[in-house]
């Protein structure tokens, strides 16, 4: 069987069949991705309602340090699929085993010195008397098996960037869904010590992660290495080439600055909600998940827009590339519209559907939570959009404009804007939930005109070199 048969042809043909079998493999994949913190969080909330608290608060931790991992896997997928659409078979799997190799070196590194500032990190971590002796213990136990097992979570995190840009998302997807059966059933086992294992509590929890990730890790790379689909990799494209580094870093920067901002906004604007009591902190959480699992369907499509403009450019063929954005904005912007519909006709039922049972305790985040979601659903359109333009930006490896509009729509209008209404003009929980309504939506009036310039529309590499030339920026 070709190579060619195991992907998608993305530089001809029509686009529409092409973006749909890309992207719902996609979407599994993030859902997948949710269901290990889903097992981890059920099985220890039976175990020790304590430990439950512990994975929350190193969650921002990961999340901050998975982000850097996040960007260079970005590049490697955007110069796969560039080198691919420019039919570079050995281009593509000398970019892929570059990055293969700097991440997975990046990621040993990492998981070093995470292992060794946990305690001293966790030292400097405001605590209460009761938060102190329950909760850091053991979230220093837990981070420091994460981090052990650091390298298996990239390494998965690459295989299927590099799968995703060489137009073969289904893949990984049945990798995923093995590697989270997997999970599902070791965390039982090792929390609670059923059969001969021992009880290990949250320690359970992260060994099992961290070996079905790692054994996701091991299934991926025996499909780069071993069989025919996927960027042919060899051994020979594993030593550094500076050359191919520095391109990595080049558009991988960017990308890692623009998802560990995303990170740290996150934390500020938990701080920010957090003075506001629990039934705000709730309402928030709650409207927060449930907005996490609308972005999904954009977040699909956007990413399946990166790779088919990264080929259809190193195809050379930089019109078709726009036709895909534009396909892309109007089903993601379609699909988002009929989401925000419902989410202004029922929201009461659905935040119901996630908080629990209307009763004295709960009632308050309930009314928060309707409103919350009632008024971010404005917005719904408007991240639709925004997912594929700058799946557009990516896959063109203009990662510096990405990171732009990202900025913008975190920091110049969300993060501010929630703090002026919130806490400044005294609009409260109100201010919190229009604040959060106003990222997107300012971000996609910067990016449609940005996108519309056109400046876009020319490939970083070059399809008669084995390495990868400077990027354009846009």
């Amino acid at each position: 069987m070709s190579r060619q048969s195991n992907r998608e042809n993305l530089t001809g043909g029509g686009l529409a069949r092409p973006l749909f079998r890309l992207a719902w493999p996609i979407v599994i994949i993030q859902l997948l991705q949710v269901t290990y913190n889903i097992a981890d969080t059920i099985y220890l909330g039976w175990y020790d309602p304590t430990s439950v608290a512990a994975i929350s608060l190193a969650f921002p931790l990961l999340f901050l340090i998975i982000s850097v991992a996040g960007g260079f896997t970005t590049a490697g997928s955007i110069l796969v699929a560039q080198y691919t659409g420019a039919e570079g078979e050995r281009s593509a799997g000398r970019v892929a085993g570059q990055t293969l190799a700097f991440v997975g070196t990046l990621s040993v590194g990492l998981a070093i010195v995470g292992f060794l500032i946990v305690d001293p990190a966790l030292g400097f971590l405001p605590t209460d008397a009761e938060t102190g002796e329950e909760v850091v213990p053991q979230m220093a136990a837990y981070l420091k098996v994460l981090f052990v097992g650091l390298p298996a979570i990239f390494g998965f995190f690459v295989f299927s960037a590099l799968m995703r840009g060489y137009g073969d998302t289904r893949t990984p997807m049945r990798i995923m869904v093995g590697s989270v059966a997997l999970n599902v059933v070791a965390d039982p086992i090792l929390i609670f010590g059923l059969g001969p294992a021992p009880e290990l509590g949250i320690v359970g929890a992260a060994i099992a992660s961290m070996g079905a990730r790692g054994l996701a890790t091991i299934a991926g790379l025996y499909v780069l290495f071993r069989t025919n689909r996927g960027p042919a990799i060899t051994r020979k494209d594993l030593p550094f080439d500076l050359d191919v580094i520095r391109q990595i870093l080049r558009i991988g920067v960017p990308s890692a600055l623009e998802q560990s901002m995303a990170a740290v906004a996150m934390v500020t604007l938990t701080v920010m909600v957090a003075q506001f009591g629990p039934p705000v902190a709730a309402a928030y959480g709650v409207g927060n998940r449930l907005v996490s699992l609308v972005f999904l369907p954009a977040m699909g499509v956007g990413r399946a827009t990166n790779t088919m403009v990264g080929q259809n450019l190193g195809a050379n063929k930089p019109d078709r590339a726009a036709k895909a954005v534009w396909l892309g904005v109007g089903v993601a912007g379609g699909v988002m519209a009929l989401v925000a519909v419902v989410a202004v006709l029922i929201p009461e039922p659905i935040v119901k559907a996630v908080l629990g049972a209307d009763t004295e305790h709960t009632a308050e985040s309930i009314r928060l939570g309707t409103e919350y979601l009632r008024i971010r659903s404005v917005e719904f359109l408007f991240i639709g959009v925004m997912q594929v333009i700058l799946g557009g930006f990516r896959g063109a490896g203009n990662t510096r404009t990405a990171l732009g509009i990202s900025f913008v729509t975190l920091w110049v209008a969300r993060v501010p804007t929630v703090y002026y209404l919130a806490i400044v003009a005294g609009w409260g929980a109100t201010g919190i939930w229009v604040g959060m309504t106003m990222g997107h939506i300012l971000g996609t009036l910067v990016a449609v005109p940005w996108f519309l310039r056109g400046t876009w529309k020319q490939a970083v590499v070059d399809s008669n070199d084995s390495r990868a030339p400077e990027p354009a920026e846009g």
